[in-house]
C-alpha cells in the first residue's frame, strides 16, 4: 500500500517537539529579561568624562535646567550642553581644575565632549520633548530629582507601560508651566484650595490644568510608533 504522507513528514513531529521546547524555554527567559529593571535601565549610572554635579549646579547655584539643556522647549530632542555653555562660566571659575581638562581639550580642539548618553528612547518610538514640557510635564516626572543627584542615573523605566500610565491619567503629572524646571515644587506651595479648605493636591492642580488645556494624550499605537 502506498504511503499517504510524504517521506519528509516523518520528521515533522520531532521538529515540532524541538521547536515547542525552544519556545517554552526562550519565551520565559525573554520575559524575565525584557520586563526587569536591567532591561529598562533603571539605575543606569555611567561614568561621564567630566564629573558634573547637578546637585551643585542646580541645588546650590540655582542654575535653571534650560541654561544647559536649551532646546527642551522648542525641540523634539533635548540637547546636552555644548562646550561653549560650560566655558561661559569655567573660563573664570575653576578654570584650571583637573576635572575640567576634557572641557578645555574640547574648547581647544573644537571636538565636543563625549558625554555618555543615559536616557535613550528606542528608534521605533517617537517622543517629543517640547510637546510634553509645554503642556505641564516637568523634568522630574521622567528624570527624577536630578537637582539632588551628584551623579545622574536613570530614575524611571521609560517603557511603553510607563508611558501609557501617564497618558491615561495625565493629571498625575501636570503642573503650572512656571514650575516645570522647579524640581522641588509641590502642589501645596500654591496654598489652600478654596473649595476644600485644604492644601492643594496634585490631583487638584492636574485635573484643573488638564481641563483648561484640553490635554488628551493619545493612547493608540500610532501615537508613538509612526
Amino acid at each position: 500500500m502506498a504511503n499517504i504522507f510524504p517521506k519528509w513528514s516523518n520528521t515533522l513531529a520531532p521538529k515540532a517537539i524541538v521547536c515547542g521546547g525552544l519556545v517554552a524555554t526562550v519565551l520565559p527567559l525573554a520575559m524575565w529579561y525584557y520586563f526587569t529593571p536591567k532591561y529598562t535601565r533603571v539605575g543606569y549610572m555611567p561614568t561621564q568624562p567630566v564629573p558634573f554635579q547637578h546637585s551643585l549646579h542646580v541645588q546650590q547655584l540655582g542654575l535653571d535646567c534650560r541654561y544647559c539643556h536649551s532646546y527642551v522647549e522648542v525641540s523634539s530632542h533635548s540637547n546636552v550642553p555644548s562646550t561653549q555653555t560650560c566655558m561661559n562660566c569655567h573660563t573664570a571659575i575653576k578654570g584650571q581644575s583637573p576635572k575640567l581638562q576634557p572641557v578645555r581639550d574640547s574648547w581647544a580642539s573644537g571636538k565636543p565632549v563625549e558625554w555618555v548618553r543615559i536616557h535613550r528612547v528606542p528608534d521605533y518610538a517617537y517622543f517629543n520633548h517640547s510637546a510634553h514640557v509645554n503642556r505641564g510635564v516637568s523634568c522630574v516626572s521622567c528624570h527624577g530629582q536630578i537637582n539632588q543627584m551628584e551623579v545622574v542615573w536613570q530614575d524611571q523605566p521609560q517603557g511603553m507601560a510607563w508611558c501609557l500610565t501617564c497618558h491615561r491619567a495625565p493629571e498625575n503629572n501636570l503642573r503650572p508651566l512656571s514650575e516645570i524646571t522647579h524640581l522641588d515644587w509641590k502642589p501645596a506651595d500654591l496654598g489652600k484650595n478654596p473649595e476644600t479648605g485644604k492644601d492643594f493636591t496634585q490631583l487638584d492642580i492636574g485635573t484643573k490644568l488638564k481641563d483648561e488645556w484640553h490635554v488628551k494624550p493619545p493612547v493608540t499605537c500610532t501615537a508613538c510608533h509612526r
